[in-house]
């Protein structure tokens, strides 16, 4: 069987939560719009509705944190606001694969992904087999990668392989996507200070992040060319 056609469910060894179906598929979206809704109480409402558009692009690739943070920010939003709402995505995103593995893979555009993802997170950790070794930490490491389709989805996926319990994915993605949110936005709110104070040194630190991030997805995107499917 290729690795394509490996059924997610099949790897988990885990029962799924006594809950109904059609709840274990609302839950996680009534707890994302929850989060949406507190922030009128946080934010200005033109402000809170810019957050909701920025939480509704993270799950339209080719959106991810490294460009939606920053975003954010410029626009108003808080650094540590941006940083937990995406951290809080990633982490209702793992849910909703944990409550709904036994039809995640029927849903269109999700279940193809996760046929890629499937074969493609099999070589990671084979390239990488102190992934499973370390367990929460591992899986949580791979989160922090800045490489899309490491957030809930992808991580949940080789949460699965490495043989975690739903409350360890659960924290491994919680604590990656914590960190991971946590750099790009303090990135992002000292770049943009250096800019106001140091426009010519901000300009030139951008240029350079724009380089490297360049650079490093072309060899991604080689690598990923080299994977067997």
């Amino acid at each position: 069987m290729g690795l394509r056609n490996l059924d997610l469910v099949a790897l988990w060894n885990h029962p799924v939560p006594p809950l109904s179906p059609r709840i274990r598929l609302v839950l996680p979206v009534f707890l994302g719009s929850a989060l949406f809704f507190l922030s009128f109480l946080i934010l200005p409402a033109s402000l809170a509705m810019i957050l909701g558009g920025l939480m509704i692009a993270y799950y339209i690739p080719p959106s991810g944190k490294e460009s939606l943070i920053p975003l954010g920010i410029v626009l108003g939003i808080p650094w540590w606001l941006m940083a937990f709402t995406l951290a809080y995505l990633d982490v209702i995103t793992s849910l909703f694969m944990i409550l709904n593995l036994d039809r995640a893979q029927r849903l269109p555009y999700l279940g193809p992904w996760i046929s890629r993802s499937l074969a493609s997170g099999r070589e990671f950790m084979e390239q990488r087999p102190w992934l499973a070794r370390w367990r929460v930490p591992g899986v949580a490491f791979f989160v922090m990668l800045p490489l899309q389709g490491t957030g809930g989805v992808g991580a949940t996926i080789v949460g699965i392989m490495a043989g975690l319990s739903p409350a360890e994915i659960i924290l491994a993605v919680g604590i990656g996507a914590t960190v991971e949110c946590l750099v790009f936005a303090l990135g992002s709110e000292l770049i943009i200070r250096l800019l106001e104070t140091h426009t010519t040194l901000g300009i030139a630190v951008i240029a350079v992040i724009v380089l490297v991030v360049i650079l490093y997805f072309i060899v991604s995107r080689y690598r990923r060319r080299q994977i067997p499917v």
